[in-house]
């Protein structure tokens, strides 16, 4: 074991139990990870039922994730942070101990030699496994911090049949499944304990790992799971494929919708609290060759900022962009390709200008967060309410601020700019690889060349990059033809010039952490409009706005890696894909 991972002794934790507990918690909230009446509310629960420690209760109700509750008692202790992974590959072969004792206390040792035994806890507030194994062995304990579904998971593999904590669950689970099977059966699969635990797990630790996407994806002879982190998509350990109907209804049910109809795509959303957080996830099911594929998209109401500082305006970009965005009318245009972060920005956009004079009405598909103070608009197509019908609509309510989900079609478009002619100002997206791109697109919709080149205000596109995690980031100097290369002495007066890249470590082994935008802008001007009205092509608009200091999405990224932001390879994986 590595010096950086020397376990705590025993007498670190000597102090008093409850002064460390307290000292967890008050941790736990400051840091935004548990809430006071959350708090409140799990400490009458413990003096009702005063039955293991508090902070073990807080992670039983959901009420705190596994990992920030680790987190904040290795902080608290001094005590390293071990994960699963990082254990040796077999348990110390001189201790006798029961394994009923190791996993009734979620504790194991990884470590054991004449100077003592070195033991991963969950909860470092219940000292009775720590006496209790030192008592039998008769040597000093100290501890590590560990993750208790990783800790259960590494006793399995220590001294079980090697099983995870989905295998565990997935032994009692009926196995007997077909295509064919009943509804009702269906549904009694689904309302089963082991299926329950199942779906809970994957959701929960999509969570933990911090995923945007979990896609539940069915093949001939397996069941994929996969998670989007950081714009990354990464498989996961999976149910065995004789769940797959009874994975799917569950999903379905929770989402509230028909489990009898697999042969049409249907979408609906599910609301519920998992490690403390509010979540809101938006379900997509389409039918496949094997199956129904299931797509959540995690929406975290708690966690997302409208900031354009954490979005990734730098501070001139911002005051370039909230100039126009403070025009009485006129469009407003963002680009990019799915999943850029384009309605993030819009909202952003929208939270920068809305005060009780403005009037701001949506109409999107679907609404993603709900906006205190906006009118906010869900299309139904089905019914006949999709963007163009609810446009009309809402021109009769008076607004000052019109957000429209997407320019999908020449008739939204065209009443967007009418929109715009009467003195509204209109946000949209367009789903284009540049700002320069837009324009032509529009123009290639069918919009008139002369009222394109009146209405629009400006264009920004963008791209989401993965940000590098500042803790364990490391610079190095680039070779002399990198520099060349990417011409990096036009980003940064300092000398020598440094760029960095992921480090590692046991909470987050890709060393990226969140993302940021690159991202371009172009502003309309005389000259451009000029270029509007001609039918220019984008290579040319594109040229003419640079001439005017518009800072191309590559460059921007350019500069984010030269400061440190993220790394070159992120710049060219997103910047190369258009």
């Amino acid at each position: 074991m590595s010096a950086a991972l020397k376990p705590a002794s025993l007498g670190t934790i000597q102090a008093t139990e409850e002064d460390h507990e307290a000292a967890v918690c008050a941790l736990l909230v400051a840091r935004g990870r548990l809430k006071d009446n959350d708090l409140a509310r799990a400490k009458r629960l413990h003096e009702e039922a005063p039955e293991g420690t508090l902070t073990a209760l807080l992670a039983r109700l959901g009420l705190v994730s596994e990992r920030d509750l680790a987190e904040a008692w290795a902080e608290r202790l001094h005590a390293p942070l071990l994960a699963a992974r990082d254990a040796p590959d077999m348990p110390p072969a001189d201790l006798d101990v029961s394994i009923r004792f190791l996993k009734q206390q979620h504790v194991v040792p990884v470590r054991a030699g004449e100077d003592g035994i070195a033991l991963i806890v969950a909860d470092p507030a219940d000292s009775y496994p720590l006496h209790a194994v030192q008592l039998a062995s008769g040597k000093p304990v100290s501890l590590c911090i560990g993750i208790r579904s990783e800790i259960d998971d590494l006793i399995e593999r220590y001294y079980g049949q090697g099983r995870s904590a989905m295998g565990t669950i997935v032994e009692n689970l009926d196995g007997s499944s077909s295509e064919e099977e009943d509804v009702e059966h269906l549904r009694d699969l689904a309302s089963e304990a082991p299926v329950i635990r199942l779906v809970n797990l994957i959701l929960q630790r999509a969570v933990e790992q911090r995923a945007s996407d979990v896609h539940i994806e069915p093949f001939e002879n397996r069941l994929k799971v996969r998670y989007r982190i950081d714009g990354v998509l990464h498989e996961v350990e999976a149910p065995p494929s004789s769940s797959t109907a009874a994975v799917i209804s569950r999903v379905k049910i929770m989402a509230k919708l028909n489990i009898a109809e697999r042969r049409l795509p249907q979408d609906g959303r599910i609301q519920l609290r998992v490690q403390g957080k509010e979540l809101d996830l938006r379900v997509s099911t389409v039918p496949t060759s094997f199956g129904e594929s299931v797509v959540m998209r995690i929406l975290d109401r708690e966690t997302v900022v409208f900031d354009f500082a954490s979005l990734g305006f730098t501070d001139s970009f911002q005051q370039r962009f909230i100039d126009v965005l403070e025009r009485p009318h006129g469009i407003l245009l963002v680009t990019g390709p799915t999943g850029s972060g384009k309605t993030t920005t819009l909202y952003t956009a929208l939270s920068k200008i809305n005060t009780p004079g403005v009037k701001i009405i949506t109409v999107e598909d679907p609404v993603e967060y709900q906006l205190e103070g906006i009118n906010q608009i869900q299309v139904k197509p089905q019914i006949g309410l999709d963007f163009a019908n609810a446009l009309r609509s809402i021109m009769r309510q008076d607004p000052d601020v019109i957000m429209i989900g997407e320019m999908r079609d020449l008739e939204t478009c065209r009443i967007a700019i009418q929109s715009a002619l009467t003195g509204h100002l209109v946000l949209s997206t367009l789903h284009t690889n540049s700002a320069s791109g837009g324009v032509t697109r529009l123009l290639d919709m069918g919009v008139e060349d002369y009222l394109l080149g009146s209405t629009v205000n400006g264009i920004l596109a963008q791209r989401l990059v993965r940000r590098l995690d500042p803790e364990t980031a490391t610079p190095y100097e680039p070779p002399p033809e990198v520099i060349k290369e990417f011409e990096l002495e036009k980003y940064t007066n300092e000398r020598p010039i440094r760029l960095w890249k992921p480090g590692s470590s046991a909470s987050n082994p890709t060393g990226y952490r969140g993302r940021r935008a690159i991202m371009e802008f172009l502003v309309m001007s005389d000259a451009l409009r000029r270029l509007v009205m001609q039918r220019a092509d984008a290579s040319e608009i594109e040229r003419q706005a640079r001439a005017e200091g518009m800072r191309t999405m590559y460059e921007d990224g350019i500069a984010k890696a030269v400061a440190g932001i993220t790394t070159i390879e992120e710049v060219l994986r997103v910047t190369q894909e258009g």
